[in-house]
């Protein structure tokens, strides 16, 4: 059992919690929403959709506002190792674009999508464009209302293990070991992410969460952590939330550095991930 600030009711449509999507449309007109067979509620708001409605509005949580020099310490090793991992993976970054661009051509080798970062003082939502190198064919994102049927991850998360959008051969091994994650180092860098924190979550995905979830928003999201140096997508959804409560009310200099480990070892061994 958690105590204090995190220990949130675990519920998706109980009374008295206001989720995101209660927040954002008050009294608007109704959104298309289903039930899934975990009890979550599904909403056919787009991301581009969710992104418009919580740029501005109130999250509900506010940043967790303690441990300066904690927080000093981790930007300064986030500056120096992205900084440096970036210099030296400029040229096989370089040489992995060329490849992208042969086996899916017409499509950029970098790919960006809008994402939800550490909330503002404020507690309104911060959105930021997260980077990657490309993995699946263009305009793939445009597919995914055929492929809701075949989902096969709970709560808000969409996830397919032999997902058909994902570009045959170097798209499959990229994601399998992580290193489509990579050009997000220059999120690290530019201080939009973290090398260690919660993944951060689509605007759509935040848009169906509930009060325990929103926990996440709290600090700011990372390359790895610790559902990635565990089970990965082989996760729920709410282990990961669990993972990640557990995270921020543990995190330390000395825990993040066994989840750089972590990370980087499942991201040699290449398990969970699809």
């Amino acid at each position: 059992m958690r105590e204090g600030a995190l220990d949130a009711p675990l519920s998706h449509t109980g009374a008295g919690v206001v989720t995101p999507e209660e927040a954002v449309l008050g009294a608007s007109a109704p959104q298309a929403t289903t039930e899934d067979k975990t009890g979550w509620i599904r909403t056919s708001v787009t991301d581009a959709e969710a992104a418009r409605m919580l740029r501005g509005a109130d999250s509900g949580v506010r940043p967790l506002p303690h441990r300066h020099g904690y927080r000093t310490a981790k930007r300064i090793i986030d500056i120096v190792v992205s900084g440096a991992a970036i210099a030296v993976l400029l040229v096989p970054g370089l040489i992995l674009s060329a490849a992208i661009c042969i086996k899916s051509p017409g499509a950029g080798p970098l790919y960006s999508q809008m994402r939800v970062g550490r909330v503002r003082g404020n507690g309104t939502y911060r959105l930021f464009r997260m980077w990657k190198f490309r993995s699946m064919v263009p305009h793939a994102d445009e597919m995914l209302d055929q492929l809701q049927e075949a989902n096969e991850a709970d709560g808000p998360l969409f996830k397919i293990k032999d997902d058909p959008r994902v570009i045959p051969g170097i798209g499959k091994f990229i994601r399998k070991h992580s290193i489509d994650e990579l050009p997000q180092l220059l999120n690290v860098f530019a201080g939009q992410m973290s090398l260690i924190g919660p993944r951060p979550a689509l605007p759509k995905e935040v848009f169906q969460y509930d009060e325990r979830a929103m926990q996440r928003l709290r600090v700011k999201p990372g390359c790895g952590g610790a559902w990635q140096a565990s089970t990965r997508s082989d996760s729920s959804f709410e282990e990961m939330v669990d993972l990640d409560l557990d995270y921020i009310e543990r995190r330390s200099l000395h825990h993040d550095l066994g989840l750089v480990f972590g990370t980087i070892r499942s991201m040699l061994n290449g398990k969970g991930a699809y």
